[in-house]
């Protein structure tokens, strides 16, 4: 019979790409392997002893239902959690179990890509169905408020006196307001007016114009890629996107003071609807506002979605919807303190 030594159990621990730690009741991290290591930036030494989410910015794990769970002798999974070291967003699938000592095994494995792939197609997908749910829906509104405003207008002219005019005005004042929020729900209904031209120049009016109407305790910061070469799209159409995301960013931080940097950046080897692109151009809207709520992270490019009160929910659809007539995509990844999404665009394949 062959024994094996701690020695022994910790080579086949490091050697394994899944994260190791254990922790105790107090989830005071007792072991990690070279995997978890690696993930928290930081050598054992450094980390053990400290207390789990003490070791990065942001943790989504909700700790409170893993350790209920684990009390009534369950084992604990989740399958998305999101995980920020130095700034950077780890999506991980988590597990956790409880030993008979009390101490907690936990497991930490990143989100295979595939089915992080699946799931983005999946999105895609949804989003498609979502927006031609509404399409239908809005073309149904339009016919009869078309002829709701026209007998309000027929009967105008029918009335003898001006006060009574009055109730037909408001009739068709409100059936112009409901068109035009059908319209912006439809998005862009021209075609796209394309041509070889920077970026940067549209980035340049944009900001000019959200100087103008930002408030004071917000500032806007320009980082550039002087190396992005210029590349075919809709000036105007890709204005309105940054446009639209940037006044998102600043609705969220509101009163508070904040910053929303404007970054360009040259992506290279990017897979855009199922293409791969050698060369792409990306765009990034960040804020330091409290981040996208979480239970509506799914759902934020349906329309009518919106995080804030007041909101309509059509600026980010429109958006979607204006980025992908380029062939591109449009994400974001958020935790409080952190937004950030990241507009990308072919330029080469």
């Amino acid at each position: 019979m062959t024994f094996y030594n701690e020695s022994d159990a910790n080579l086949v621990l490091d050697s394994m790409i899944t994260s190791i730690l254990l922790l105790d009741t107090k989830l005071n991290i007792l072991y990690v392997n070279t995997a978890a290591q690696q993930l928290l930036g930081q050598s054992s030494k450094k980390i053990l002893d400290k207390y789990l989410p003490d070791l990065s910015s942001y943790f989504s794990l909700n700790i409170d239902l893993m350790l209920s769970t684990l009390k009534q002798n369950q084992g604990f999974t989740d399958n998305e959690v999101n995980l920020v070291i130095n700034n950077e967003l780890h999506i991980l699938t988590l597990t956790a179990q409880q030993l008979t000592n009390g101490q907690i095994l936990i497991e930490m494995a990143p989100l295979n890509n595939h089915k992080r792939l699946s799931q983005e197609q999946l999105q895609q997908a949804q989003q498609s169905a979502a927006r031609e749910l509404v399409r239908g829906l809005a073309h149904e509104i339009k016919n009869p408020l078309g002829g709701l405003r026209g007998a309000a207008q027929l009967l105008s002219r029918q009335l003898p006196n001006n006060e009574l005019q009055d109730y037909t005005k408001i009739i068709i004042e409100q059936a112009d307001r409901l068109r035009n929020l059908v319209d912006r729900l439809l998005g862009p209904q021209q075609r796209l007016q394309q041509k070889e031209q920077s970026i940067h120049q549209a980035i340049e009016r944009i900001y000019a114009l959200l100087c103008l109407e930002k408030p004071v305790n917000i500032e806007i910061l320009r980082d550039y890629d002087p190396s992005l070469p210029d590349f075919i799209h809709d000036s105007e159409q890709i204005e309105q996107v940054i446009l639209n995301i940037v006044r998102n960013a600043l609705q969220a931080i509101g009163s508070n003071r904040g910053t929303i940097i404007i970054r360009t950046r040259t992506a290279f080897q990017v897979t855009l609807h199922g293409q791969r692109y050698r060369l792409c151009a990306r765009i990034d809207v960040e804020d330091t506002g409290p981040g996208v709520p979480v239970h509506i992270q799914d759902t934020l490019f349906y329309p009518m979605v919106s995080g804030y009160e007041g909101g309509t929910g059509i600026g980010l659809s429109i958006a979607h919807n204006i980025v992908d007539q380029h062939h591109g995509k449009i994400e974001f990844n958020s935790w409080p303190g952190h937004t950030a999404f990241c507009v990308y665009l072919p330029i080469r394949q």
